[in-house]
């Protein structure tokens, strides 16, 4: 039971298998457990609006409850599981009907039991080999997005860690696309870079101008309408004030879905002026992506397929778990 295997059980493999057999059932009957737990406390009181979103409690109170203290002893599998208990019943419920906001769709059972088979089967999508089914299953998942936004010659595309990260891949690229010795030489191989984006635009836009050197003072932001769309007329003078200052207006975001208003930055003008002056156009769609699902509301988002790059979130408006957050780029190469 400790993973140690003795002399005897070298001499007699019966025995060592007898040993594993016994582990093997006893793992088997904690899985159970907790899975029933889980369906009771989770899924169930965690849908039912007759109960609580959270039982909340301050940060003092929830250390006197929850024993989080790392001890040099193991526990017993009954205080793990009410450990596990106590640790959903004083979590937020994402999943109630009665908990409502901007990243969280409610419980889709069939992404959970997704969810359930990765943790359980324990492999990355490094290569073919390693996961066989998820890695064709990402290829069509990513291949059909494509086709979504309208890029009839294709494009291509991965899965990464969050909205903020698919945002700051768009800045490198368009930084590589303006600047392809960028990558050797640094920023000492280019002029000073603009960015620009609209005042309702997340701030990963901004932090990836940290990150990547650019500066947040290169970041320039572009006046909204009192509905939270970015102005194109305003977007042209920003770019205008750049270069008349020395600096090289290389990328533009616009939103689909800014976080406070959910407003949709309008695509084709925009698209247009990006064409003019040749930058590279982003389209942060992480929150709003999922209106090119709806023959109602996919309107919003016209002009998509003239941009180079697009992040998307899954989790968001198509009920994923999280995080499921998509990068996709018009060029091929």
């Amino acid at each position: 039971m400790n993973g140690q295997i003795t002399a005897g059980e070298l001499i007699n493999p019966e025995k060592c298998y007898l040993s594993a057999a016994v582990d093997m059932e006893a793992a088997e009957n904690f899985i159970q457990q907790a899975m029933d737990m889980i369906i009771q406390e989770a899924v169930k009181k965690g849908t039912n609006v007759k109960e609580k979103v959270c039982e909340w409690r301050s940060p003092e109170q929830l250390k006197e409850l929850l024993d989080l203290e790392l001890k040099d002893t193991g526990e017993s599998e009954s205080k793990i599981l009410q450990c596990c208990k106590d640790a959903i019943r004083y979590s937020v419920k994402t999943s109630h009907p009665r908990f409502f906001n901007q990243l969280f769709a409610g419980m889709e059972p069939h992404s959970m039991v997704a969810s359930f088979i990765t943790e359980a089967i324990k492999t990355s999508l490094y290569t073919y080999e390693v996961a066989p089914v998820f890695t064709l299953m990402e290829d069509v998942v990513l291949r059909t997005m494509i086709e979504l936004i309208g890029w009839e010659d294709g494009g291509d595309g991965l899965f990464n860690p969050g909205g903020s990260m698919s945002n700051m891949y768009a800045v490198n690229l368009a930084r590589y696309s303006y600047c392809p010795d960028f990558k050797e030489n640094g920023i000492y191989s280019s002029s000073r870079l603009v960015m620009l984006t609209s005042q309702e635009a997340h701030y990963s836009i901004s932090k990836a101008a940290a990150l990547l050197g650019l500066g947040t003072k290169n970041v320039y932001v572009v006046p909204s309408d009192y509905r939270g769309k970015m102005i194109p007329s305003a977007l042209e003078e920003k770019i205008q004030l750049a270069k008349s200052e020395g600096a090289v207006p290389f990328f533009v975001n616009v939103t689909a879905g800014t976080t406070v208003f959910g407003a949709f930055d309008p695509i084709e003008e925009i698209a247009d002026i990006c064409e003019k002056h040749n930058l590279w156009l982003h389209v942060d769609a992480c929150w709003g992506g999922g209106a090119l699902m709806s023959k109602k509301h996919k309107h919003l988002l016209n002009g998509i397929q003239r941009v180079n790059s697009v992040a998307w979130n899954l989790h968001k408006m198509l009920m994923a778990t999280l995080q499921c957050s998509a990068f996709l780029v018009r060029d091929k190469t």
